[in-house]
């Protein structure tokens, strides 16, 4: 693995601290969005912004080539009180940069800037500074606001640092890589009433209980067991006190899948679980469901591109397929619906214990900044070879 441009490793840490401490959440990456801007308006890139409101695509051209390619790095944080005692820990309380996002936007920045200085390829980069990954879409966003009717890409890529895979490796997968994501609010309305009179009451807190037992079969008996699909209750509240029946039981699902037939078959066996269930109890249910990200598919000829450029950048015994793809979602998805592309991993591992993303304790690892840096100077270089 040649890692080369020292000169700019410093800035790239450096920019990966500074956006650490003063992280912003998914649509009001203001001050982001500004600081991102202006170093690429100071390399010479033609810079626009408000795409999707703070986003940010940065264009360079050189040559008379026709070809052009997408790369996108997301800077958004997450609403997280940071545990990390760093010195550079964010500033921002109840938010942190506990994904690494601050990390993709420093790395792509520096290849910004290597790019910039080198202008060893013929064609067109557009460099995508992506807002609102973690909840809000931005990629859905920037593309409703014409991101490839104004910024026209061949092929688009974007890698996701991975404190599971060791340090320094590229996973690759052709296919469904991340799964799509939905998200269901079910609210059981019962009647209320004293604790020590149940019997004059309708309690949604055991008709809730006997929905969250009874969702466990959707996936283990009414989904073929090589369909991955996963639902999750992450949160059943109801009542406050011991003596106290309450009206109402909400719980809330997060709902993974892959195939699209999967996907709505999920929906109706929810539906149908939680208004079967709630029936027998003698009670009603209303249900919120919403459709997330669709899953992420990565097209075979560009794979096959990271995959062999991987090879030859870090060596063949350092890439490697995924065997199977990952139940987290990512709306990367968004923009490989329009365009061809692919999204891959790049590892950090340093130790079995490291905390994993979306952990108050996480931090990047910065070892890898000079890694995904020099990797996507590679990979637009040669995506865009010079004759």
């Amino acid at each position: 693995m040649s890692i080369q441009f020292p000169n700019v490793m410093a800035d790239v840490l450096a920019t990966r601290r500074h956006l650490h401490q003063f992280p912003e959440i998914g649509l009001s990456e203001f001050k982001t969005s500004d600081y991102v801007a202006d170093r690429l308006q100071a390399l010479g890139y033609a810079v626009t912004r408000g795409l999707a409101g703070t986003g940010v695509v940065a264009t360079l051209r050189h040559g008379d080539s026709p070809r052009s390619i997408g790369i996108r790095a997301d800077f958004d944080a997450l609403p997280i009180l940071e545990e990390t005692g760093l010195d550079y820990a964010s500033k921002v309380p109840g938010v942190m940069h506990a994904c690494g996002h601050d990390g993709h936007t420093a790395m792509l920045l520096g290849a910004a800037q290597i790019l910039a200085e080198r202008r060893n390829f013929d064609g067109t980069i557009h460099l995508i500074f992506q807002p609102a990954e973690e909840n809000f879409g931005g990629a859905r966003l920037m593309i409703e606001d014409g991101l490839f009717e104004k910024f026209p890409c061949d092929a688009v890529f974007a890698l996701h640092n991975d404190p599971d895979i060791a340090f320094g490796h590229i996973a690759v997968r052709e296919g469904p890589i991340m799964a799509a994501i939905d998200e269901c609010k079910i609210t059981v309305n019962g009647r209320g009433g004293h604790g020590a009179e149940p019997q004059s009451t309708a309690d949604p807190i055991v008709c809730g209980a006997s929905i969250i037992m009874a969702l466990q079969t959707i996936v283990s008996r009414n989904i073929h067991p090589l369909d991955p699909s996963v639902i999750t209750v992450g949160g059943f509240h109801a009542g406050a006190a011991s003596n106290v029946i309450p009206e109402r039981a909400e719980m809330v699902l997060s709902i993974r899948s892959f195939d699209a037939k999967v996907r709505d078959q999920l929906e109706q066996r929810i539906r149908a679980v939680a208004e079967g269930q709630a029936a027998s109890y003698g009670m009603g249910v209303t249900i919120d469901y919403q459709r997330g990200y669709n899953a992420t598919i990565n097209h075979k000829a560009e794979t096959d591109f990271v995959r062999d450029l991987a090879v030859s950048f870090a060596g063949a015994d350092k890439v490697f397929d995924l065997p199977r793809p990952m139940m987290g979602s990512e709306d990367f998805a968004y923009m490989l619906t329009e365009r061809p592309g692919s999204y891959f991993f790049l590892g950090t591992k340093r130790t079995e214990s490291d905390p994993p993303l979306h952990h108050p304790r996480y931090d990047f690892n910065d070892d890898v900044l000079p890694i995904g840096t020099t990797f996507w100077v590679e990979l637009a270089e040669r995506y865009l070879q010079a004759s």
